[in-house]
């Protein structure tokens, strides 16, 4: 119970189909069994619905909501919502992102930068913006961002990585910003992971069967088993949303079996 009478939200809390569990959903999922409220928040209403389903299955105490979290206002509706149904916010979980249409800089287009900014780095600083006033009211709290590798390592995609490379720079930020609050924000840049978003989108995408793209990316892993899980990004999550990360704020940690070490 290592979040005991805590109250979290999970933005991007459901997750896109496939056979596996995605990193938002398994966030709210682990935070429930370890005690936590959890608001389930996702543009799909009916993904975020499910998770719920299976947290109460559990035994958990969890809602949904439906937020577009590139939009202010949805972002502040959220947050309230939260603080008028548990009185509190002590976790904020930013799992929002995407890379579709991305490219090199002579190939990508405007429209697709935007949306993945719009979508990558905008919904953490939308979200951040709204939760951040009642954290320093409580004077405590913490915020872990969802990153990835590609921020530091080799990507074909200048969008994604731009992205989260600035999703890094603004943990940094808002961490020294909010310190002397008691306001803790933290930062995973997951690497390899079989998660729907990862496998059957990328799969979609390029028209590689699963298998072969498993195999892959499996390949790929340097620490000698298979590409990780979305439990091995939550149980980071958990880490730096529990009391055990008290004196732990700025960091950008990777999760991703060794992969980063090989950027060169």
């Amino acid at each position: 119970m290592r979040l005991r009478d805590k109250v979290a939200i999970v933005v991007g809390g459901g997750q896109t189909p496939g056979e596996t569990v995605g990193n938002g959903r398994a966030a709210a999922l682990l935070f429930s069994k370890e005690g936590a409220r959890v608001l389930v928040a996702d543009r799909r209403f009916a993904s975020a619905q499910d998770t719920v389903a299976e947290i109460r299955e559990a035994g958990g105490t969890a809602e949904a909501v439906e937020v577009d979290a590139t939009d202010s206002a949805a972002c502040a509706a959220m947050v309230a919502e939260c603080v008028e149904r548990w009185g509190k916010l002590d976790v904020l979980h930013n799992n929002v992102g995407i890379g579709d249409g991305d490219g090199s800089v002579v190939r990508i287009e405007e429209k697709a930068w935007d949306r993945i900014f719009d979508v990558n780095l905008k919904t953490v600083l939308l979200a951040c913006r709204h939760a951040l006033p009642v954290m320093r009211e409580q004077g405590s709290g913490s915020v872990v961002n969802i990153s990835s590798i590609a921020a530091t390592c080799a990507h074909p995609g200048v969008a994604y990585r731009t992205s989260k490379a600035a999703v890094n720079a603004l943990t940094e930020q808002m961490a020294i910003a909010n310190a002397r609050h008691g306001i803790r924000v933290n930062a995973i840049m997951p690497g390899m992971m079989n998660t729907p978003m990862a496998i059957e989108g990328i799969s979609a995408a390029r028209g590689v069967p699963k298998d072969k793209l498993v195999a892959e990316r499996d390949a790929r892993v340097p620490l000698g088993r298979k590409m990780g899980s979305a439990w091995d990004v939550a149980h980071a999550a958990l880490y730096f949303a529990s009391d055990e990360a008290g004196f732990v704020t700025g960091v950008v940690m990777p999760v991703d079996g060794g992969q980063s070490l090989q950027r060169g």
